[in-house]
């Protein structure tokens, strides 16, 4: 289907500054809320854990972490291999997953007004098959 690409892309950029004007309201960027969503869904977890599952460099992770840390929304926890940094979120970082996820899921929400249930779930169950066609996974 040709176009798909051009109409994904167009969607993107509007979506992702929708996203960074909701989250500029908490100090926080949408590269920002990433690690904050996969620590509060993954739990406590190491930088390269983060960069792989972004498909981001780690330097791009440890810039975004020290930004949360001095933020005091995560912190480092004691692991096994002194070389390897694990993070978790702090009192602060939970509290503000909270809020920031009430706000997102209405955005989610109002983005999605006039689209059927049936098609909203065939957009989330299509989408994380093209991400495994485009990095060669298995779902």
């Amino acid at each position: 289907m040709q176009g798909l690409f051009q109409r994904f892309f167009s969607l993107y950029r509007p979506l992702l500054s929708k996203m960074n004007e909701l989250l500029g309201e908490y100090d926080l960027s949408y590269s920002l809320w990433q690690v904050i969503y996969y620590l509060k869904n993954k739990g406590p977890s190491s930088l390269v854990d983060i960069a792989n599952y972004y498909n981001i460099e780690k330097p791009s992770v440890t810039r975004r972490v020290n930004s949360l840390e001095a933020k005091l929304m995560i912190r480092t926890i004691s692991s096994k291999d002194k070389r390897e940094k694990i993070i978790e979120l702090t009192e602060i970082g939970e509290e503000l997953y909270k809020v920031c996820r009430k706000r997102i899921t209405k955005l989610e929400h109002d983005v999605m007004k006039d689209i059927t249930e049936n098609e909203q779930i065939v957009m989330f169950e299509t989408l994380p098959k093209i991400k495994a066609n485009i990095t060669n996974e298995e779902i």
